[in-house]
């Protein structure tokens, strides 16, 4: 199991995001973050990054204090120890179709506010893995429904002892101010303002294997959520390769497939078919670099919104705006006010 990263790169943000639901409850923040060996003066702090190992430990004093995995902020508990009863109970699935099946099963029991639920492929072969809070009301930052995602994508390729290029992440909220966090946590296409959350993969992944010992599972359950909270040091799809060779290229005029699969010595068919099994495209990539380039802008520059738009490589401000209402939610006036 990889080592959590002793380096300090997550968001300030999710210091308070984590003890707001036991902070509800009347425990006492200063004893929370004095539990996992953080400063209560870091709160105040926004620009103090923290480790790996800093928000595992505040996770596990807020699991301790508040008797309920999901931190106190759901409508309703999920009882300690309900995680490690699904692992339990998927390790000794044939494939990760089952996994996603079974972990349904449990949690559709034993918590009440969530909908959960593997849908069917699509005609791009591709499925959805519903995982949604039914009453967000009380998880006002986002925290638990980011991290109930992470826990299934996180866990279920951890099960299987492999990277799943999964093809997006849904959120049925606008695009929050944190969300630059995002690409670091889902390396996936972005979708916000949908109906429900969840995630899609390729339905051949449905048939992977499940590699994973018992004694693994114990080490893995010991160290929670150490394993779902690291972020993974490489990503080797097809998908991250363009990524990279694209973010080096103006947006303005960036690179057709000939001219990609002439870089990277493959065919635009080889290519295509690929992504398709990766659950993306060049278009969707590219779309995606535009979003996060835009976001990063409107989030750091004091650029005009036509300036922005030019930029991004958008020809006409009102496509720029259009789009960006599509990848976050909200217009750019409403990002900026």
């Amino acid at each position: 199991m990889p080592k959590p990263q002793s380096i300090p790169h997550i968001a300030n943000h999710y210091l308070q995001a984590s003890i707001r639901g036991a902070e509800r409850q009347g425990v006492s923040k200063d004893t929370l973050l004095h539990n996992a060996g953080i400063a209560t003066e870091w709160l105040n702090k926004p620009e103090q990054l923290i480790t790996e190992q800093q928000l595992t430990r505040l996770i596990k004093s807020v699991w301790r204090a508040t008797r309920d995995e999901f931190l106190g902020l759901s409508t309703g508990p999920c009882k300690n120890g309900t995680f490690a009863l699904m692992a339990d109970y998927c390790l000794d699935s044939a494939s990760l179709g089952a996994v996603f099946r079974k972990s349904a099963r449990v949690y559709s029991i034993a918590c009440n506010n969530v909908d959960i639920g593997l849908g069917e492929s699509d005609s791009n072969k591709l499925v959805f893995f519903r995982l949604s809070l039914e009453d967000a009301s009380q998880d006002t930052d986002h925290m638990l429904q980011e991290f109930l995602l992470l826990m299934w994508q996180r866990f279920t390729c951890w099960l299987v002892d492999q990277q799943i290029p999964f093809a997006t992440t849904c959120f049925s909220y606008p695009a929050p101010k944190h969300v630059n966090e995002y690409r670091a946590m889902f390396p996936t296409e972005l979708q916000f303002d949908k109906p429900v959350c969840g995630f899609t993969l390729h339905e051949k992944y449905l048939q992977l294997p499940i590699t994973r010992s018992e004694a693994e599972l114990e080490t893995f359950l010991k160290e929670a959520p150490a394993y779902i909270l690291h972020r993974p040091d490489n990503d080797d799809s097809l998908r991250n390769r363009i990524r990279a060779l694209l973010a080096n290229q103006s947006l303005n005029n960036m690179p057709s497939l000939g001219d990609i699969a002439e870089l990277l010595h493959m065919t635009p068919r080889s290519i295509g078919r690929k992504l398709q099994e990766e659950g993306t495209s060049l278009r969707l990539i590219k779309n995606s670099l535009r979003r996060e380039y835009a976001i990063k802008l409107m989030s750091t520059e004091n650029l005009s919104i036509a300036d922005i738009s030019e930029r991004v490589g958008f020809s006409e401000t009102a496509s720029f705006c259009r789009a960006f209402k599509r990848w976050t939610g909200k217009s750019p006036s409403q990002w900026t006010a």
